[in-house]
């Protein structure tokens, strides 16, 4: 799942397990990285209040996926880098029994300002000041010690926190030497390090931020944001040539989208660059402090749409489906290179709230031979094909692959439009569509409820044309597997082939499919 959950569930567990009157142990594992976010102090807080028996093991590594940021990370460096507080204390008991009188006086005192003592010199104080007793900190690749450790802290009563400092990647010099290279989880060639499924196109995320830093240079306003996902989102050539515009506020996704809206309220154009998957963390935020009223925030979402080998806990299913309800929201995703550049400039453009542009995982359609890049206006389809029976509608990365299907049905005519913008929607172009009685069958990578094709839907009956002949192509309601990105759209029916094989059905049937 996503980071930072792992202590509010162990405590709902050990919850559960106290009302039961049972008897076992709860322990949550929790990485140094996923500590910076706010639920995870939430849940520090309420189990430090408790008092109940829960165990939480502290994995230091120093790094999240990208390196961590902020004053709880060098909060953990300090602990690792300090000498022991029992050391110290041991140290200065054993040279007050040199005094040759009055050594109980002095330790009496000691062990009065031994709590003052302790909050300022021992590591891990913190934790103790909310309740919580503090072990560490303690060697991850030291096995016998580590168990040996586990196993005294069962014996603790209330909750403790074993501060345990690994490295990430341990054991494999490349992955030491980039552990953000090695986070994921794709095939790679053991002797060089190097990806054996890496497309060699430029992906949607090299795009994009080399794009903004071209915009970046002309326009001082323009700032970047991530939440440890610099080099994920492409913004680490940004964050080269920007540093004082770069803002990597760690795994923080709600504090990112609230930041943003206060460099909005001060004049500056920020762009939230995130994953589709950790921006549905900051959904509140969205809503209150960005649209609600109505600053110009930019939200480049990357990994719309299945993701691949990552599965189901970071498949980007439902921003289309969330983004769309939000008042004063724009709304739209590129069919390729092109598109997305000219949707980064509409977007740094646009004044009038927020606005937020989609686009996958993995390579782009590059540029063709003198193609330019043409200005946007928000709202406005472009027709690619124009065809007498039926047409689709598709939006973002299944453009390409409904013109490939349209393509295959030469039995039929098929026109095929790039939509652009799921909100607000080409709205002429729709009606356009139903007075000429074509079948529509809509396309998104994204979950049919409430998504693009809902837009459509509700479009057409709140116009009086319900009886429109349509047919909607998505992500199924139900959570999607891990796999290759490819052979997912594939199982789905979202390839060339398989949404061929939808509208060639649609077409045979010959009746009104909604």
């Amino acid at each position: 799942g996503h980071s930072s959950t792992s202590i509010s569930a162990a405590l709902g567990i050990a919850s559960a397990r106290d009302l039961k009157g049972e008897s076992y142990h709860v322990v949550a594992v929790i990485g140094d990285g996923a500590m910076g976010a706010g639920l995870a102090f939430e849940g520090l807080n309420n189990a430090g209040a408790s008092g109940r028996d829960l165990i939480v093991v502290l994995n230091d590594n120093q790094m999240s996926i990208s390196p961590n940021v902020g004053a709880l990370a060098r909060y953990f460096t300090d602990i690792i880098t300090s000498q022991p507080y029992k050391k110290l204390k041991a140290d200065i008991w054993e040279l007050t029994g040199l005094l040759p009188r009055g050594a109980g006086r002095v330790r009496k005192a000691i062990r009065e300002i031994d709590t003052s003592i302790k909050s300022l010199i021992v590591p891990g104080a913190f934790f103790e000041k909310i309740g919580f007793r503090y072990i560490g900190p303690i060697d991850g690749h030291n096995l016998s010690h580590l168990i040996r450790i586990l196993r005294s802290v069962k014996e603790i009563s209330g909750p403790v926190l074993v501060h345990v400092h690994t490295v990430k990647g341990k054991g494999y010099h490349l992955a030491e030497a980039d552990a953000s290279r090695f986070h994921g989880l794709d095939a790679f060639d053991k002797e060089t390090g190097r990806s054996k499924t890496r497309e060699t196109a430029p992906s949607c995320s090299e795009v994009f931020g080399k794009a903004l830093t071209e915009f970046a240079r002309k326009r001082q306003d323009i700032v970047a944001i991530t939440a440890a996902m610099a080099k994920g989102t492409g913004l680490n050539l940004f964050a080269e040539q920007f540093p004082h515009r770069f803002f990597d506020v760690g795994i923080a996704e709600q504090h990112a989208v609230t930041f943003a809206a206060g460099l909005a309220v001060g004049g500056y154009k920020p762009v939230v660059a995130i994953y589709s998957t950790f921006l549905q963390r900051a959904f509140d935020q969205i809503i209150h402090d960005v649209a609600l009223q109505k600053l110009p925030v930019v939200f480049a979402i990357d990994r719309g749409g299945l993701v691949g080998e990552d599965g189901p806990t970071h498949h980007g299913s439902f921003d289309l489906s969330f983004l769309r309800q939000i008042p004063n929201m724009v709304v739209m995703a590129p069919a390729d290179e092109p598109e997305l550049r000219g949707m980064l400039k509409l977007a740094l453009d646009y004044q009038n709230g927020p606005i937020a542009l989609r686009y996958p995982r993995g390579a782009v359609r590059g540029l063709d031979p003198g193609e330019q890049i043409k200005p946007l206006r928000v709202g406005r389809a472009v027709v690619l094909r124009q065809g007498k029976d039926a047409v689709i509608l598709a939006i973002g990365s299944v453009v390409w692959p409904s013109l490939e299907a349209a393509q295959l049905l030469q039995k039929y005519s098929v026109g095929v439009v790039n939509m652009r913008f799921v909100k607000p929607l080409d709205k002429a172009l729709l009606r356009r569509i139903y007075r000429n009685g074509l079948r529509i069958i809509t396309v998104e990578e994204n979950v049919l409820e409430g998504g693009f094709g809902s837009a459509v839907m509700e479009f057409y009956e709140q116009n009086g044309m319900s009886d429109v002949k349509l047919k909607r192509l998505g992500i199924p309601d139900r959570f999607i597997e891990h796999g290759p990105r490819k052979i997912l759209l594939r199982k789905i029916g979202l390839d060339a082939e398989g949404i061929a094989k939808s509208v060639r059905k649609l077409l045979q049937q010959e009746t009104r499919v909604v």
